[in-house]
């Protein structure tokens, strides 16, 4: 038998029980297929309205087998998010694109993380709704926030130690700063419908980065 890990879990009582996480080809392909249902029946009838039966019958999955993976809607819905996070974080853009030129990996940063908003906007606009009324969501929230403000961190800490980025800037709080820019505005665009081309939010972002860091002109 392939072993499993197990995940946490509610009994009956409300005491955390085990839930186990699939290693097996058909328990993944079935937990996948959940999360791909949920998605489907999160972006069309939002998550309140949401409801396992539906997600189920979505996955081509029985009922029963919902609840082999995942305790309630709450729990499909974060693994869903954590799986868009995944998409949008690239936590290894300079290796994955070969641009070594700052405003270069600023703006295929910028591009990609655009592009993956607009692809995701229903699920995201979603999670800002849901985090709004679920304290699990808000502190998903914030760590998601932490987490592409630390790889950005990163990336400013480099510049200033190459001389190309001022060196006053406190690393964090300016990524956090910029981080947030991004995303709210990414956010206005998408899920607000804020009228703005793709190229002119990509280039004046580009441009308000490069501003605030205080890059020195490309060669």
């Amino acid at each position: 038998m392939v072993p499993e890990e197990t995940a946490p879990g509610h009994t009956a009582d409300g005491e955390r029980q085990a839930r186990t996480t699939p290693r097996s080809k058909r328990g993944i392909r079935t937990r996948n297929a959940l999360i791909q249902g949920a998605r489907e029946v999160f972006e069309r009838d939002g998550y309140l309205d949401a409801r396992i039966v539906d997600i189920s019958k979505a996955a081509g999955a029985a009922s029963g087998s919902f609840y082999t993976y995942f305790n309630d809607k709450e729990e499909i819905f974060a693994a869903l998010v954590e799986q868009v996070q995944e998409e949008m974080l690239h936590p290894h853009l300079r290796e994955r694109t070969g641009a070594t030129d700052p405003r270069g990996v600023i703006e295929a940063a910028n591009r990609d993380y655009l592009q993956a908003y607009e692809r995701n906007a229903r699920l995201m606009g979603l999670f800002e709704q849901v985090a709004h009324i679920n304290e699990n969501f808000a502190r998903l929230r914030l760590e998601r926030g932490v987490a592409f403000a630390e790889r950005n961190a990163k990336m400013i800490r480099g510049l200033q130690e190459r001389g190309q980025a001022d060196p006053d800037l406190d690393p964090l709080v300016t990524a956090h700063a910029l981080s947030a820019m991004v995303s709210r505005l990414a956010y206005m665009v998408y899920v607000c419908d804020l009228p703005i081309a793709f190229d002119q939010l990509v280039d004046t972002l580009n441009t308000l980065w490069a501003n605030a860091l205080r890059l020195k002109p490309s060669a």
